[in-house]
């Protein structure tokens, strides 16, 4: 009988933390299809002009298609160099192992208004400043200590047996790697690709200090628009960014599973 009053009283605690949580996007929703001319909640009224205004602002447009290649060169770069690091600190652990990774996780450590400054001190030696170039490489910071942390931890946990087989029964090295490990890492390839895909898409911070007057992210316009103006148009973007990560979601479900993704 104690139990049952302890089994709800973790359930309300659990349904007001949802609800916490959930609250944000209960209140942009609204408001996205709001008839207004400001941001207002509830809304007078009713329209979908604000989701039409994103089609017609080109600086909006062509934001999102700057961060949309972005965040794919980033994922891709990201899986390319993360998934050697990884082997290299997993399987042949060389001397200085613990050193490289903590490198590699370093950048997880700093703030990201400091990261920003320093990287902005050093790209603007090397005219990297407003310029895609500088954008990658910048993101590839963020996105690369989370590629090696998943990587690291997914492939410690693959037994080393089935490749010592392979091994044994005359695969070289690399057609172990790609025959054997490979595939045995498929959850944490599709998780590490969605979660740089969405670091890099959704990263403001590092992307301020990058952007300049020929190229910037949908983020950083989206935060200038709200320095200037107070009309709905956010919401009815961050409705639609909510939508991608939704979509992002169900694509790592579709192809992996949730559950096996993120727990092994």
């Amino acid at each position: 009988m104690e139990d049952r009053p302890i089994s709800l009283t973790l359930r309300i605690v659990a349904g007001i933390m949802l609800l916490f949580l959930l609250a944000p996007v209960l209140i942009v929703v609204p408001i996205s299809f709001s008839a207004d001319t400001y941001m207002a909640f509830p809304p007078s009224g009713w329209s979908v002009k604000w989701y039409v205004a994103i089609f017609q602002d080109p600086k909006m447009i062509n934001a999102f298609w700057v961060s949309l290649a972005l965040a794919v060169l980033t994922t891709v770069l990201s899986l390319a160099i993360g998934l050697p690091a990884a082997y290299v600190l997993v399987r042949l652990r060389p001397r200085g192992s613990e050193a490289m990774a903590s490198f590699f996780t370093a950048p997880l450590l700093l703030p990201s208004i400091v990261l920003g400054l320093a990287l902005l001190v050093v790209f603007a030696t090397f005219g990297l400043l407003g310029t895609f170039q500088g954008f990658l490489a910048a993101h590839l910071v963020i996105t690369l200590p989370y590629a090696v942390r998943v990587l690291s931890t997914a492939l410690s946990t693959l037994p080393r047996a089935v490749e010592e087989a392979a091994t044994t029964l005359g695969a070289p090295p690399l057609s172990v790697f790609f025959r054997v490990t490979l595939p045995m890492m498929r959850n944490a390839i599709v998780a590490t690709s969605a979660l740089a895909f969405l670091v890099s898409f959704d990263e403001v911070v590092l992307s301020l200090f990058m952007s300049g007057p020929r190229i910037s992210t949908l983020p950083v316009e989206m935060y200038h628009h709200v320095e200037n103006e107070a009309d709905p148009m956010v919401a009815a973007i961050s409705v639609l960014l909510i939508v991608l990560t939704f979509a992002v979601v169900v694509v790592v479900d579709r192809t992996a599973g949730l559950s096996r993704t993120f727990v092994k």
